[in-house]
């Protein structure tokens, strides 16, 4: 399993307008095949910077989101909200204590 982190810099005073949009879009990414769940957190320092984390089972199941129609259905819900693009980066699993 790995971990997508996608920052999320809003557009600032369309931060409730965000949060909206993506509560509807979430189960879109949730639905897709090889997504185990996805969250979304407000950051507190910059409350305009959004964090999504999603559950993979691959980096591969991630990219095939992306070139789905799902994917699509999920910009036009959330992307109109962005400052600036999403930076999107992978985790691997955790590292033995």
């Amino acid at each position: 399993m790995i971990i997508e982190h996608a920052w999320l810099p809003v557009t600032p005073g369309r931060e409730d307008e965000f949060a909206s949009a993506i509560a509807a879009a979430l189960p879109l990414i949730e639905s897709a095949p090889g997504c185990h769940g996805a969250e979304v957190r407000r950051q507190i320092e910059n409350p305009s910077t959004f964090l999504l984390v999603v559950r993979w089972t691959s980096v591969e199941d991630h990219m095939n989101f992306r070139a789905s129609e799902l994917f699509e259905s999920w910009r036009r819900h959330t992307h109109p909200f962005y400052e600036s693009p999403a930076s999107v980066t992978h985790f691997s699993e955790v590292l033995a204590r």
